[in-house]
């Protein structure tokens, strides 16, 4: 506390309130309300391309580079339902990935090692879940979780094998490719990361990078697909920065890869986890059928 008093006070700003939320503190002061949050990495590469490219929609960042601590503008958040608020957000981020996008070049390296990477996993999932079932299959009596998973087993499986069968696909689709788009990624995209006010801002910026864009798709799905309709989201984000073939081939198989399940809690909780990675799976499939012409998956 003291060192961040010592910054507050460099930079001019009487506190008289301080309140903890989560990782950061919101700080009242004289001159009006600020978020105080130690700088884990430093982002000003980021913020500087950002500018650049005038993407401005983060808060106002008060300190210099070489702080241990970020002080940013305090927005206060206008209340809205979740599915206008996702809505916005994906506006801004098409705007984000609109105003980043270059080409690097390429050569099939590359391409090749996101395909082993992703095969490799595919591989390793199959041998990790046939050792898992037959395991559970050779005892007198199973758990109900154990019982849960190897009644839908068989879900794991289809989607590992659609995962094989569209990797290949891609592959051979982007091999012969010799440059590939590049945006900025926020990179941890979800709800509690946007602010609506008078304009949009996307916040906690820490694992920002440079990538190809379905990753941020893929942090949203993975994050919020239990309450959305995505197929929605993705004509949204689509009308405003339209997928390759390929790069929407790529978002359907990092979203259909199973996640490993470790049996590694209580009965309660693993009956829990079991049932909602299953339910993702068929969400998924659910949301990327219409893609696929009729038994393609």
């Amino acid at each position: 506390m003291k060192e961040v008093r010592e910054v507050l006070k460099k930079y001019d700003l009487k506190p008289f309130r301080y309140q903890k939320m989560g990782k950061v503190m919101v700080v009242e002061t004289e001159k009006g309300s600020y978020v105080v949050k130690e700088k884990r990495i430093d982002n000003t590469p980021i913020y500087q391309y950002l500018n650049a490219r005038t993407f401005g929609y983060y808060p106002k960042i008060i300190t210099s580079n070489d702080e241990n601590y970020e002080i940013t503008e305090y927005i206060e958040e206008i209340s809205m339902p979740d599915e206008q608020k996702i809505l916005d957000l994906v506006d801004l981020v098409t705007l984000l990935h609109n105003k980043t996008t270059h080409y690097r070049e390429v050569d099939e390296d590359d391409y090749k090692k996101i395909y082993e990477d992703i095969e490799n996993n595919i591989l390793y999932l199959g041998s990790y879940y046939d050792d898992i079932i037959t395991t559970i299959e050779s005892k007198v009596y199973m758990s109900p979780s154990e019982y849960l998973l190897v009644r839908n087993i068989s879900k794991v499986y289809s989607s590992l094998y659609f995962c094989k069968k569209e990797i290949e696909v891609w592959y051979t689709m982007v091999k012969e490719k010799r440059k590939q788009r590049m945006v900025v990624l926020h990179n941890n995209l979800n709800l509690s990361h946007f602010i609506r006010n008078h304009n949009s801002y996307l916040i906690n910026w820490d694992k920002s990078k440079i990538d190809i864009p379905i990753f941020d798709l893929y942090k949203l799905y993975r994050n919020h697909f239990l309450e959305f309709d995505f197929s929605e989201i993705l004509k949204r984000y689509e009308n405003s920065y339209p997928l390759s073939e390929d790069e929407r081939k790529l978002f359907f198989i990092l979203i259909s890869l199973p996640d490993k399940i470790e049996f590694k809690k209580n009965e309660f909780d693993m009956c829990h986890e079991i049932s909602e990675k299953i339910d993702y799976l068929y969400k998924t499939d659910r949301f990327i059928s219409p893609y696929y012409p009729k038994n393609g998956k």
